[in-house]
């Protein structure tokens, strides 16, 4: 039996399909960066924000970009004024739907509640009420002020 010959690399780049999957933009891999959410009021926003745990200064009411780090990647509010001042055609979405929905984990689920309790209790709009999912999670939804479905989860134990 002869030996192989080590792989010459141009072998390689000849039998490379010609397409690229379905999926893929892109040879080098992208990072989730930013998370964005465009608000009618900085300040209720970022109020909202704080009583699920994210941390603003004060100061960043007033101001019409911000950012927070959010699990890895930041998350970006931006009132709408911010974006129509670089894309002057963007409106918002439609009475009824959402383009965006965001979900925080809790440690365990007497949490959800808990954390749905302060929410609705700072009379933000509760959409569903915690409630044991079929999928192994007790689970809920408020709505921020600008109408982003936030959802509260964590694993039920087996």
């Amino acid at each position: 039996m002869g030996r192989s010959r080590p792989a010459d690399p141009r072998d390689a780049r000849r039998s490379r399909p010609t397409t690229r999957p379905l999926g893929t933009i892109a040879t080098v891999p992208l990072r989730p960066a930013v998370v964005e959410l465009v608000v009618a009021d900085m300040g209720r926003a970022l109020g909202f924000y704080r009583l699920v745990g994210l941390e603003f200064p004060d100061s960043a009411d007033g101001e019409a970009h911000v950012e927070a780090a959010f699990g890895g990647v930041r998350i970006a509010f931006d009132l709408a004024s911010t974006i129509q001042s670089y894309d002057p055609s963007w409106v918002p979405p439609g009475p009824g739907g959402h383009r965006v929905a965001l979900a925080f984990e809790c440690d365990a689920p007497p949490e959800v509640d808990e954390v749905y309790g302060r929410l609705t209790g700072a009379g933000y709009h509760g959409h569903l009420e915690p409630w044991d999912a079929f999928w192994g999670m007790r689970y809920a939804v408020v709505h921020d002020p600008d109408g982003t479905p936030v959802d509260l989860f964590a694993h039920l134990p087996t």
